[in-house]
């Protein structure tokens, strides 16, 4: 599967050796619950960066903390140098901050196409045509070919793929994946990681959710393991796989 090479000049945006992406402290509670606590965590431009940790752990939280689904109780989301902690989550699109959450949400009853073509309206006002980007987008993401098929009678993996695609429209400096090979097959799941690395390599700054050790494996990304909505420890993936607590905490091994 070959990337078309250049669907976001801002993926090259400078930010002078300073983390594009900052979360300073950042607490979020729901009632008495505190899903996370005092996450502190860079994002560097180009990073690809995981955050892995069992199901309670705050991911998806956090996730809808930097996007702006959710606004902290304390701490601060700063991207690019701003503090954008109550900025509204469209502003934040905006801004260079895309979201591809677990669970597809394309429309069903409409072609590959033009559920591209809402997504580049949303936030493409006055463009007449968006033939070339979609396919473009489409081709990044390995389903060049389909554009013409109902979203409703594609595969699941294609459905992420698409919900990748969409979540491009935005021309993104981040692009957070939650669990994007949730649900797939091994075949499925290589080209996810593919077609994540190719992105990567194109200078995407990528962060992604996930539960999958061997969809991690063959990635080889930064990681951040979350535990009890707190950042347990961070490293590349040979460090966090010695760790002895880690092993207890996440992989299931005593």
């Amino acid at each position: 599967m070959n990337a078309v090479r250049t669907i976001s000049p801002s993926f090259v945006s400078p930010t002078n050796g300073q983390p594009l992406l900052r979360l300073v402290e950042i607490t979020k509670r729901f009632g008495g619950l505190t899903a996370v606590n005092k996450v502190n965590l860079d994002i560097y431009q180009g990073d690809l960066h995981f955050l892995i940790g069992p199901n309670g752990a705050g991911k998806s939280t956090l996730f809808k903390t930097i996007v702006g689904y959710h606004k902290p109780e304390s701490g601060r989301v700063i991207y690019k140098g701003t503090d954008i902690s109550y900025v509204e989550p469209f502003l934040r699109a905006r801004m260079g901050l895309s979201i591809k959450f677990q669970t597809p949400s394309v429309y069903p009853d409409l072609t590959v196409s033009q559920n591209m073509v809402v997504a580049l309206n949303r936030h493409r006002f006055g463009v007449v045509s968006f033939e070339q980007e979609i396919l473009d987008r489409l081709h990044a993401v390995g389903l060049h070919g389909i554009e013409n098929m109902p979203a409703g009678r594609i595969s699941h993996g294609q459905r992420q793929w698409l919900e990748i695609a969409l979540a491009l429209a935005v021309d993104p400096e981040i692009l957070l994946l939650d669990e994007p090979n949730a649900g797939m097959t091994p075949d499925e799941t290589a080209r996810t990681a593919s077609i994540i690395r190719e992105l990567n390599d194109e200078g995407m700054t990528i962060i992604v959710i996930a539960h999958d050790m061997e969809f991690v494996r063959a990635l080889e990304p930064k990681i951040t393991v979350l535990h009890l909505g707190k950042v347990f420890t961070q490293g590349q993936l040979s460090e966090i796989e010695r760790n002895e607590e880690v092993q207890q905490i996440y992989l299931g091994k005593k």
